[in-house]
């Protein structure tokens, strides 16, 4: 491990092995195969890259990396270029005659790692052409798209298993940073890694703050988030904002929450599967490699988006699963600096993620598992303890409350509610008992509050002995008990895709009394925006400097987007944040000096040594 320890300050510009990374390192290195679970941002690509390396050091040959999509591919590539690291991909952008150009170079040994997308990997002619190249380890990348259960599933991912077959002396690492157990023994199964070491890190991003909100004009509500919590002056009269990313469920809600918060003053750009192909690509590129870009975006967006600076992911729209909703939120915060996971929720929510997993073409099983993990989630939504403890108790972690998320900053009241939910489930059972048919929650709070609206004079409702039982609390406030019911497994939304409320078996020993109900209080409306008591997840390089390293500073940033512009990659793949704050912060006046400043390899050193030198005595 000397060697390995070598390798990475003299590549990577780190002096010390995190978490895990020693003990997988070692296993993969001396041959070993293993399936690494450990979060986003924890390192997992250091536990491919350096045993690949010191693999080919030692005449092993190539690393063969399986990676999802494009994205991920080129920066990957685009940053160990940067490290002096001999890396390349094969994917759709490139033209016959670079792709023949690479793989001429790979039978030749000049490559040290060749990312590949499962789909190329696995026809005849390019395992045809790893037969006759020497090969050093194969990485499966994001490992959890071969679960049929999962958010991601590739059915590409399930014939990797081929690699097992064809290559059984070559050590094989898959990672992933979302898997619960039942996806870890499919990956296991499906990938024949029964005999692999497995590696489980902390699930926990200890820097990310867990927020979730009641839905309330959700667009306005994501607005003063931003500027709240993500916005600072910029010098010269004017906000720059955080790099962010907003999920939204349809394409067309991504591009009309885009086209407002720009008309706010949000630098906001949309991002889905439906928009022209050369727009999603720009608006992707301007997303990595500019300062202060919102991109609004549907799921499609973000797997193995290696952008570390990205402070805040929030949510327009419930996830499908925890899975979903861990893997989304870890895209903020990967430098391990502060960052936000902000959802605004209601019982909207709910109703349309039922419908989708009721009308999908999926089996009656994957129904089941998708309503399964769908209440997790829904959990998660309305626990009234720490999120971040019911958040790892999902992937089978214990821990204790965290001090960072917004039920631990403002605990959140609770109570009896048993009263309130008879009434609900009441008011449930005797307006289908009077009518035939099923109702949503808005017309049974109606039925509850006493409002002779024109649908409740329809269906006579007001003569129910439930009509307006429950005027003291506000339509806000029903609505909430009637999503915390649905939370508790005691009303169901229909089947029949209308929203209906409907009677689970549950609540019939609340109706008659044998069973207690305790309920969230909701929080008094003063209280509904930004807490003082929740603080900020901000950072703010620049609020802790004083006047001269200040400068330092802004010359730094200056210098690494013109370098970045004149290499053609992301600002962040020339030197991430937290090492220009460094460097600002020593000034370092020599070469030897810069050599303890984390984040500067060799590569990095002969490179871009004499600029940062001249650019530090330059401020």
């Amino acid at each position: 491990m000397s060697d390995a320890l070598a390798l990475l300050k003299e590549v990577f510009g780190y002096f010390a092995f995190r978490d895990r990374q020693r003990d997988i390192i070692e296993h993969v290195a001396g041959g070993g195969d293993c399936l690494v679970l450990m979060p986003t941002g924890g390192g997992k690509s250091l536990c491919y890259q350096l045993p690949a390396l010191l693999r080919k050091r030692a005449g092993h040959g190539v690393g063969i990396v399986v990676s999802p999509l494009i994205a991920l591919m080129q920066d990957q590539v685009a940053a160990l270029s940067e490290l002096g690291v001999n890396a390349a991909y094969l994917n759709s952008t490139l033209s016959s005659a670079e792709a023949a150009e690479i793989e001429r170079a790979l039978l030749r040994g000049e490559l040290d790692l060749l990312y590949v997308a499962p789909e190329r990997l696995l026809t005849p002619r390019f395992l045809g052409l790893l037969e006759r190249a020497r090969i050093g380890l194969f990485a499966i990348d994001e490992a959890h798209c071969v679960s049929q259960w999962g958010h991601d599933f590739r059915p590409e991912y399930i014939q990797l298993s081929v690699l097992h077959e064809q290559f059984p002396d070559v050590p094989r690492i898959a990672l992933t940073a979302t898997a619960d157990a039942v996806t870890r023994d499919e990956i296991i199964h499906r990938l024949a890694l029964d005999d692999a070491q497995v590696f489980v890190s902390s699930f926990d991003r200890p820097n990310i703050r867990y927020r979730i909100v009641e839905k309330d004009n959700a667009r306005t509500q994501l607005l003063a988030f931003i500027r709240a919590e993500h916005g600072r002056p910029d010098g010269k009269g004017g906000i720059e904002h955080d790099a962010g990313v907003v999920y939204c469920l349809s394409r067309r809600k991504v591009e009309e929450t885009a086209e407002w918060l720009a008309s706010q003053g949000i630098n906001a750009l949309p991002y889905h599967a439906g928009l022209d192909a050369g727009v999603r690509q720009m608006n992707q590129q301007r997303f990595l490699r500019e300062e202060g870009i919102v991109i609004v975006a549907t799921i499609a967006f973000g797997m193995g988006i290696d952008k570390p600076d990205v402070r805040f992911v929030a949510h327009l729209d419930l996830p499908k699963s925890v899975e979903g909703y861990y893997q989304e939120t870890g895209r903020a915060g990967r430098d391990g600096l502060p960052a936000n996971a902000w959802m605004a929720y209601g019982l909207g929510d709910v109703v349309q993620q039922k419908r989708m997993i009721d009308d999908s073409d999926a089996d009656a099983v994957h129904k089941r598992v998708s309503a399964a993990k769908l209440d997790a989630l829904l959990g998660l939504c309305e626990t009234a303890g720490c999120r971040r403890e019911r958040l790892l108790s999902y992937f089978g972690e214990a821990s204790h409350p965290c001090g960072n998320c917004d039920t631990c900053l403002e605990p959140p009241a609770t109570c009896d509610g048993t009263r309130e939910a008879q009434m609900a489930l009441s008011c449930v059972y005797r307006a289908a008992q009077a009518s035939g048919v099923h109702f949503g929650a808005t017309h049974l709070t109606d039925i509850l509050r006493g409002q002779l609206t024109e649908r409740v004079r329809q269906w006579q409702h007001d003569k129910l002995s439930t009509f307006g039982v429950g005027g003291q609390f506000s339509a806000s406030q029903w609505m909430g008990i009637f999503r915390q019911l649905v939370a508790h497994g005691l009303l169901e939304v229909d089947h029949g895709g209308h929203g209906a409320l409907l009677l689970a078996p549950a609540a019939r020993a609340v109706l008659k009394g044998e069973v207690s109900v305790t309920l969230r209080q909701p929080p008094p409306t003063a209280r509904r925006g930004r807490s003082k008591a929740a603080g900020s997840a901000r950072v703010d390089h620049a609020a802790e400097m004083d006047s001269a390293t200040l400068a330092r500073w802004n010359a730094l940033r200056g210098w690494r987007g013109d370098a970045a512009r004149e290499h053609g990659v992301p600002a962040y793949v020339i030197f991430h944040d937290a090492t220009l704050a460094e460097l600002a912060r020593r000034a370092p006046a020599s070469l030897a000096d810069l050599q303890g400043i984390p984040g500067i390899g060799a590569a990095k050193l002969e490179r871009y040594g004499a600029a940062l030198l001249q650019t530090l005595a330059l401020a």
